[in-house]
């Protein structure tokens, strides 16, 4: 972990596949999430890197409370990475990016486990969001539920 960076890992009692599929499905976010702020998405599941995803939010904080967030797939290497970069749309409808990346690792440690690794990564916010959001927006914790959230839903089918 770094200053800008958090990161966890947790071995989950399932295939890399099964592990993979829950990650590339945003329907299936919301039950990851370990802040509690996803709402929902009617996405199809992510098939390559580029495209965008997205997600119903809500947090108190928030000027809105509900808001919508656009994430761009950055990273697609089925099954053993997935990343995005959460934005939004823009009044000119070009999409801006935040600065923040989520990424998570998959590591078959043999046919019925996987090692997954989390990371959370805000070193490319700019300054001027950095102004109104402090970073990181949540403590280590939740990214630890996450992945027990994950393990979860990956063990149940």
């Amino acid at each position: 972990m770094t200053s800008e960076t958090l990161c966890v890992s947790r071995t989950i009692e399932a295939a890399r596949d099964a592990v993979f599929g829950v990650l590339a499905d945003p329907a299936r976010h919301p039950d990851i999430d370990g802040t509690g702020w996803l709402r929902g998405s009617t996405d199809q599941p992510i098939t390559e890197a580029g495209k965008v995803f997205g997600m119903a939010m809500y947090h108190d904080n928030h000027p809105d409370k509900h808001y919508e967030m656009a994430n761009l797939v950055t990273v697609f290497d089925a099954p053993a990475t997935i990343a995005w970069e959460p934005g939004q749309y823009g009044p000119d409808g070009e999409l801006g990016r935040g600065g923040w990346v989520w990424r998570y690792d998959l590591r078959p440690v043999d046919e019925s486990r996987t090692e997954v690794t989390l990371t959370y990564d805000w070193s490319a916010v700019p300054p001027s969001l950095r102004e109104h959001i402090p970073f990181p927006p949540f403590p280590i914790d939740h990214l630890e539920q996450s992945l027990a959230n994950l393990a979860r839903l990956a063990t149940s089918g």
